[in-house]
C-alpha cells in the first residue's frame, strides 16, 4: 500500500465521521487560536511601547529615583531623594552635550463649566521639555521659559483632556480648573495613545514652578537627558552618574538609556509571551489526548477491518501508517483551522489595542499540533498494527 492509497484511505475514514472528527481537533482549534492570539497581543504591546519610547527621542537618557533592584526602605519602597538642584546641577556641567529637563507629576481633577476630569496627569515641566523629549503640538505653542520662571498659570492640554471636558475645536485661551487653580490654554498636543491602560493622552503640563509652588512637590519623578550626538550617549551617561554620586548614593539613582530600557522591556514582554504561550498550548495536549482517545476507539470499532486488511497482504506497517495518517490529519486540519482563527481574531482585537502576528508564532503553533498528532497518534497506531488478523476477523 502506497502513501497515497494509505491517505486517502484515511481521509475517507475521517470523513466517515464527520461530527465526531471536528469535536475531536476542536481541542486542537483552542489552542492553535489561543497560542497565535496571546502571543499576538504580548507581541504587539511590545511594538506599541518600543514605539512609544523610540518615540521619545533615540538620544534619550532617563535619570529615575532608586536603583532597579536596588535596596528599599523598611517599608519597602525606594526613598525619591531627586530634587530640582539636581537638574539643574547636570545641565550647568552637560550644557554643551545634552538638553536636560527635570519634571514632577500628580494626578489631580480638572473643570471646565459643569465638566470634570478626574485622575488626570499632571506634569510640572521646564520649557525646554519639547526639545528634550519629542513630543508635538496639534496647535497653540508651549510655554516660554519667561513663563515659567514666573511661574505663569498656563497650560498646555492633551486631546483627551480637550474631550472630557468639551473644550471645543479650538481651545487656546480657555481656561481650566486644575486642582483649583485656574490656568489658560495655550496649546494642544498631539494623540500619543495609551500604554499599559494609561492614557497618556489625558494628560496636562504646566511651568515647573508654578506646579512646585501649587502642589508643593519638592521631589522629581523623572529627569530627561537628550544628548546631542548619538555618539556620546555613552559618555554623556557615565559624566551624568559621576555628577550625580556626588550627593546621592548609587541606590539612590538609576540612569537609563534607550536601549537598555527597550531591553529590559523585550524580556518581560518575551517571558510574558512564552507563559502565556505555553498555558494555552496545554490546550493542545488536551486535543492530543482527545485524538489518542478517539483513534483507539476507531480501532476497537474497525477491528474487522484491520482484519480484512491483513488477510489480503497489508503489512503491519501499512496498517500503523494509515491510522497515525489520520491522527496527523486530525491534528493538521485543527491546526489550520486555529491559524484562520487566530489570525482573524488579532485582526478584530487589532481594532482596539496593537496587535501583531510574527510568523514564527504560527509555524510554531501549527507545528506543535502536528507534533501532537504523532505523539498522540502513536498508541493506536501501534495496537491497530499487532492485532491478530484471524482474531480480528472473529470480532463482532
Amino acid at each position: 500500500m502506497d502513501i497515497l492509497e494509505t491517505g486517502k484511505s484515511a481521509l475517507t475514514a475521517i470523513l466517515a465521521n464527520r461530527l465526531r472528527s471536528f469535536l475531536t481537533v476542536l481541542g486542537i482549534v483552542i489552542g492553535v487560536t489561543s497560542v497565535i492570539l496571546l502571543i499576538s497581543i504580548v507581541t504587539g504591546l511590545q511594538t506599541f511601547i518600543t514605539n512609544q519610547i523610540q518615540g521619545l527621542g533615540a538620544n534619550l537618557l532617563v535619570v529615575i529615583p532608586g536603583r532597579i533592584g536596588g535596596a528599599r526602605s523598611p517599608g519597602g519602597v525606594q526613598a525619591n531623594r531627586l530634587v530640582y538642584a539636581d537638574a539643574i546641577n547636570l545641565r550647568s556641567k552637560l550644557s554643551s552635550q545634552a538638553h536636560i529637563s527635570g519634571v514632577i507629576q500628580r494626578n489631580a481633577t480638572l473643570k471646565s463649566g459643569n465638566k470634570t476630569d478626574k485622575g488626570t496627569a499632571v506634569f510640572g515641566v521646564e520649557a525646554n521639555f519639547p526639545q528634550t523629549v519629542s513630543i508635538t503640538l496639534n496647535s497653540g505653542r508651549f510655554f516660554r521659559d519667561s513663563e515659567q520662571q514666573s511661574s505663569r498659570k498656563v497650560a498646555v492640554v492633551g486631546p483627551t483632556v480637550k474631550t472630557n471636558l468639551l473644550l471645543g475645536a479650538n481651545p487656546i485661551g480657555k481656561k481650566i480648573n486644575v486642582a483649583g487653580i485656574k490656568y489658560t490654554i495655550i496649546g494642544v498636543l498631539a494623540p500619543r495613545g495609551s500604554i499599559f491602560s494609561f492614557d497618556q493622552d489625558n494628560s496636562i503640563y504646566i511651568p515647573f514652578q508654578s506646579a512646585q509652588k501649587q502642589f508643593g512637590i519638592d521631589r522629581l519623578n523623572t529627569i530627561y537627558i537628550s544628548v546631542n550626538n548619538s555618539s556620546d550617549i555613552k559618555n554623556v551617561q557615565i559624566k551624568a552618574t559621576k555628577i550625580l554620586k556626588k550627593r546621592l548614593s548609587e541606590d539612590e539613582f538609576t540612569i537609563q538609556s534607550q536601549e537598555q530600557t527597550l531591553s529590559i522591556i523585550s524580556q518581560i514582554t518575551g517571558v510574558l509571551a512564552l507563559a502565556l504561550g505555553g498555558i494555552a498550548a496545554i490546550s493542545l495536549i488536551v486535543g492530543g489526548i482527545g485524538i489518542m482517545n478517539i483513534m483507539l476507539v476507531s480501532v476497537t470499532e474497525r477491528t474487522r477491518e484491520i482484519g480484512l486488511r491483513k488477510a489480503i497482504g497489508a503489512k503491519p506497517s501499512d496498517i500503523r501508517s494509515q491510522f497515525l495518517i489520520e491522527a496527523m490529519t486530525l491534528s493538521g486540519f485543527g491546526g489550520i483551522i486555529g491559524i484562520i482563527l487566530g489570525i482573524g481574531f488579532s485582526l478584530i482585537i487589532g481594532r482596539f489595542f496593537t496587535t501583531t502576528v510574527p510568523l514564527w508564532s504560527v509555524a510554531l503553533s501549527f507545528g506543535f499540533s502536528m507534533l501532537v498528532g504523532i505523539i498522540f497518534g502513536v498508541a493506536p497506531a501501534i495496537r491497530a498494527s499487532r492485532l491478530d488478523p484471524i482474531q480480528a476477523l472473529r470480532y463482532e
